[in-house]
């Protein structure tokens, strides 16, 4: 796992420890010192806290004006044991949203399970960002998390699966990515983003 890094292709773009908004302003990584672990495993240092021992993200990139956020994360989401999803809400998401970010884009590629807890943190989330065309997809999760996520009607909060289960990310630019996923969210929901 030491060898996952967050994708860094757009740091031209964005950089969240340059980011005086962010909530990973001023953090300083290091390149050499692996410390971190999930379970027994080291991680990359370049990946951030979320205050969870299992699950880390990485803010890849944030539009203030388009009011959108791509995030990327590693580990294993476990709201059972160490509710990942109210540290997410509360460490990063909350932080965002009072910036005005109301459209997120969650890549979890590098997640490797799904453990429910309880699904309060997902629906406060869920409510604030719905009264403003705001909307949270899930971008190439593992079928297996999504299954998970949908055994408990999860997929209520998220728009996920299809297209954005197989959509060569790394390949756009972010605002092309953006672009194409509130398009399939449009269609999706049916308005217009």
């Amino acid at each position: 796992m030491h060898t996952l890094e967050p994708y860094y292709a757009w740091r031209n773009h964005y950089i969240a420890s340059e980011d005086p908004k962010s909530p990973f302003f001023d953090r300083e990584y290091s390149e050499f010192e692996y410390s971190t672990k999930i379970y027994n495993y080291f991680i990359h240092p370049q990946w951030d806290t979320i205050q969870s021992p299992t699950l880390f993200c990485k803010i890849l990139f944030v539009d203030y004006e388009e009011r959108f956020a791509i995030l990327e994360f590693i580990g294993e989401w476990n709201d059972c044991l160490y509710n990942d999803i109210m540290q997410l809400k509360r460490e990063v998401i909350d932080v965002l949203q009072a910036e005005g970010i109301h459209r997120f884009i969650l890549i979890g590629e590098n997640v490797l399970n799904f453990h429910f807890g309880d699904d309060c943190y997902y629906d406060e989330w869920f409510d604030e960002i719905t009264d403003d065309d705001g909307w949270i997809a899930l971008l190439n999760f593992r079928e297996h998390v999504i299954a998970d996520m949908q055994t408990i009607d999860l997929d209520s909060y998220f728009v996920l699966g299809g297209e954005l289960n197989e959509l060569s990310w790394r390949t756009l630019s972010p605002a092309h990515l953006y672009e194409r996923i509130d398009n399939c969210v449009s269609q999706r929901l049916g308005f217009i983003g």
